[in-house]
């Protein structure tokens, strides 16, 4: 596929014309991650989440300019809301990252949620494999953030940093959301406010008292937590240190390994649903919409109906 070479090969119009389709999700959009998937793998992909309005898209463009700095090319997904008109990203992320406007070593793509609850559309981790393919050596995946939900990123990344600000109830907000339990870097922006050191010392505490994450060597690794001023770009050296240092830590103790498996079972698992979900509605057919209005009358309960449909579009 011309598409894909021209992708391998880095070019910028083909890497933006591949993630429109991998957006569309149109059938030519499964050809070309397949052609793409053999030269994905390489890119260290890292999430940025916590919830809005703690300055992710300023530490993201922070930390970009910090890559680049060191020579390293980065490709940005921000997963922006969508739009209730259009679906489309509002591409208030994309606004923010002005900084990184005509670096020929940054590429940066807007995506909507379009609804997923994590922020998270599977639109999103083909864009990924573009970037990937593409030799973006690190790949930030900034979230919509979302709440609870946005733990989906512990599936697509391989380092989550979690941010966090003073003053937003850092205890409930860790504990609710479970963002301890993803997180393997966290940060508490705007670190010059009132309450920073405090935001601090409540989540190494409550760190203390979680479970030692041991990989398969027997190596742990333990949450720094760092503080940071995105918007000066005070506390961002650190926090690409600590990236580099855990994604040393997934390899040198099996855990990268181990996550790589995981995720390539919950990759091949969404897609087998998708694909089996395609060939029953089109088998399915006006015997589905009959299932429907059975159910919205109250005639059969949802699961018995699941079983009749399934046992109906059986060969």
């Amino acid at each position: 596929m011309e598409l894909a070479e021209l992708i391998i090969a880095g070019d910028r119009r083909a890497i933006a014309r591949g993630i429109s389709l991998v957006e569309s999700q149109a059938p030519a959009a499964r050809e070309l991650v397949a052609a793409l998937y053999p030269h994905a793998g390489r890119a260290h992909i890292v999430g940025i989440t916590g919830a809005p309005g703690v300055g992710k898209s300023t530490l993201v463009n922070a930390l970009a300019l910090d890559y680049r700095r060191r020579g390293a090319r980065v490709g940005i997904v921000a997963v922006d809301p969508s739009s209730p008109f259009s679906g489309g990203a509002i591409l208030g992320d994309r606004i923010r990252m002005r900084d990184l406007a005509g670096d020929p070593g940054v590429f940066v793509r807007s995506m909507a949620s379009r609804g997923n609850l994590g922020g998270l559309a599977r639109a999103t981790v083909d864009a990924v494999t573009v970037l990937d393919a593409a030799g973006f050596e690190t790949i930030l995946v900034e979230t919509v953030g979302a709440g609870q939900a946005e733990v989906e990123i512990a599936q697509a990344a391989h380092t989550v940093a979690v941010v966090q600000v003073p003053g937003m109830g850092d205890d409930i907000q860790a504990i609710k959301a479970g963002l301890l339990e993803i997180a393997d870097v966290l940060v508490v922006n705007k670190g010059d406010q009132d309450g920073a050191d405090q935001a601090v010392a409540v989540l190494e505490a409550m760190l203390s008292l979680a479970p030692p994450r041991v990989g398969p060597s027997g190596d742990a690794w333990t949450p720094p937590v760092l503080k940071a001023i995105a918007t000066q770009g005070a506390g961002i050296a650190p926090l690409a240190q600590a990236i580099a240092e855990h994604a040393a830590y997934l390899e040198r103790s099996g855990q990268g390994q181990q996550n790589d498996q995981a995720r390539a079972a919950r990759e091949l698992h969404q897609a087998v649903r998708e694909a089996l979900w395609e060939r029953f509605l089109a088998q399915a057919g006006s015997e589905l919409a009959a299932a429907v209005q059975r159910v919205r009358d109250r005639q059969i309960d949802p699961y018995t109906a699941a079983e009749q449909l399934l046992r109906d579009a059986e060969p």
